[in-house]
């Protein structure tokens, strides 16, 4: 007995057990062609008495099958979701039919051989389902959590600023305030410098949480009610404070100083 597994439109055979050449072992069977070939295309059983004389295959391999010793074979396809993906074969060397036991063998071991391949897709499909879905790793999700972070800053400040309600706006600062110092105690580390000191104004550094998330300024005057033009005057007086020239400047300083996430 022996098969072949078909991979990119053709099919090359495994080495056979009990033939007197490994020539079988190296051949490429393409649709249609041969025993095997045939049997691929049809996507049924078939069989021959006299491989070299059959008038129902064609006689592309017929080298290889006659230095192998095969005269009477049976090829079985093994079919997995109405898709052909393997051929066994059983094979004799003397020209006469092979015995019902032989063909039950063969058809037996295709039809196992299906088995098997329906649950190696089925593993093959949930750990591709699995990679899919990995959790990204700390580094990779970094960035994403950082800028969730400054957005949730942002709007912190943006309700401590706009409620009337003490307690609510103190709650706001101090989550706010909770944000930041770990992030800045990190940054003079990495740098092995301690943080700048830099006394904002809350407005200002309402402003400057909004610019570091991309707003421009009108943005920044829709988010907070107030005028574009205020926004520019806060945002020039944070930049002085910050020895900044632009904007992008401003965020970093800020952000260095431990006043933004």
């Amino acid at each position: 007995m022996y098969g072949g597994v078909v991979e990119s439109g053709r099919m090359r055979l495994t080495p056979p057990l009990g033939t007197r050449s490994n020539l079988l072992a190296r051949l490429t069977v393409h649709p249609g062609r041969g025993l095997g070939g045939r049997t691929w295309l049809l996507g049924r059983p078939m069989a021959v008495r006299d491989y070299t004389h059959a008038t129902t295959i064609s006689h592309d391999y017929d080298e290889a099958v006659r230095d192998a010793g095969v005269r009477s074979a049976i090829a079985v396809p093994v079919v997995v979701r109405r898709t052909v993906r393997a051929v066994l074969y059983g094979a004799r060397r003397d020209p006469v039919p092979l015995g019902d036991r032989a063909v039950q063998a063969v058809v037996a071991a295709a039809r196992d051989l299906e088995q098997e391949m329906v649950v190696r897709d089925e593993v093959n499909r949930r750990v591709a389902l699995l990679e899919r879905h990995r959790p990204e790793p700390a580094a990779a999700q970094e960035p994403v959590i950082r800028e969730a972070l400054r957005q949730a800053h942002a709007e912190l400040r943006l309700l401590a600023a706009s409620t009337s309600e003490p307690e609510l706006r103190e709650r706001a600062l101090r989550a706010c305030t909770a944000l930041t110092p770990a992030l800045a105690d990190q940054a003079a580390t990495d740098r092995g410098t301690p943080a700048a000191t830099v006394q904002l104004a809350p407005r200002e550094l309402d402003v400057l949480a909004w610019v570091a998330l991309g707003y421009t300024n009108a943005e920044v005057a829709s988010e907070m009610g107030i005028a574009a033009e205020t926004v520019k005057s806060y945002l020039r007086s944070a930049m002085r404070k910050l020895h900044a020239r632009t904007r992008t400047q401003a965020v970093v300083a800020a952000r260095r100083a431990g006043l933004l996430p």
